[in-house]
């Protein structure tokens, strides 16, 4: 794409391109299938592609990378970083999202990011929503928190405490699911010349969430697919899944941020489960 402005630009993006890649081939494997690729072009400049799951085990799942630019309208400017002066932005991300059928595994949400104005940041996270009784909770947070220490020791807590404030539906007051991580504005940090530190270590952590988040969800859903479950299992699963609809569509800030800068639709609104049910 022609707008790259950057040399982290262009190592995001192919990073995200290649993680949406790895994770749809690995998804295939689990349903013995093969699923499209779709290209879409956004209205400004850029675009990406988007893989959408069906199947036996995954009942809707999707994989979505994209990298645009444009200008923020006035609206959004007031609350992203470096636009000031400049409305001009380049972003580049790659975001998940699986609904299996089986009530047993979790619906599973996940995105990092990079985005450059006159300022350079990256974002993202994870988080999963279990709609029956999860007894890996304690274990689910505990392999998120080593993989954390291993760039700040401070970040698992700063981000579990951000994800559980971010996910909660205020309007029921209750959380979407338990939770994992979500950060936002890490700042690009580059090498002073002569220092021996990482060039780049926030993008490390960036892509080690991708890696850790890639194989979290292979192997929970390889360990959860053959169990069986009840018709009340389902039911269970249908009205939890209503909650992650309302989320979305209410609070969701990738969202808002797609639909308000003129990006695909179907892609933004991939996130939505096949099936939900309200009282």
């Amino acid at each position: 794409m022609a707008f790259y402005i950057s040399q982290e630009f262009s190592e995001a993006e192919e990073w995200f391109k290649n993680l949406r890649d790895e994770i749809v081939s690995e998804l295939e494997k689990i349903e013995k299938n093969k699923f499209p690729e779709v290209s879409w072009l956004a209205n400004e400049d850029g675009g990406g592609n988007r893989t959408i799951i069906k199947g036996k085990i995954i009942e809707k799942g999707g994989v979505n990378f994209s990298s645009v630019g444009g200008k923020f309208n006035k609206n959004m400017a007031d609350k992203i970083p470096g636009t000031m002066e400049n409305l001009s932005y380049h972003a580049t991300g790659i975001s998940v999202v699986l609904h299996p059928k089986s009530p047993h595994i979790p619906s599973m949400h996940f995105n990092t990011r990079y985005l450059e104005t006159e300022k350079q940041w990256y974002g993202g996270g994870m988080d999963i929503t279990p709609c029956l009784l999860f007894e890996k909770e304690k274990d689910y947070h505990q392999q998120l928190k080593s993989m954390c220490n291993k760039h700040d020791k401070e970040y698992y807590d700063k981000f579990k405490k951000w994800c559980d404030e971010y996910f909660y539906l205020k309007h029921r007051a209750e959380p979407r699911g338990i939770g994992g991580i979500f950060f936002d504005y890490l700042f690009l940090q580059k090498r002073i010349e002569g220092e021996t530190r990482k060039e780049n270590p926030n993008f490390d952590f960036v892509k080690d969430v991708g890696i850790f988040f890639k194989e979290y969800a292979i192997n929970l859903i390889n360990n959860l697919m053959n169990k069986s479950w009840t018709p009340e299992d389902k039911d269970t699963q249908l009205k939890k899944r209503s909650r992650y609809v309302e989320f979305n569509l209410l609070y969701d800030r990738g969202t808002r941020f797609g639909l308000e800068t003129g990006g695909n639709v179907d892609a933004i609104l991939m996130s939505m489960p096949p099936m939900a049910k309200w009282d």
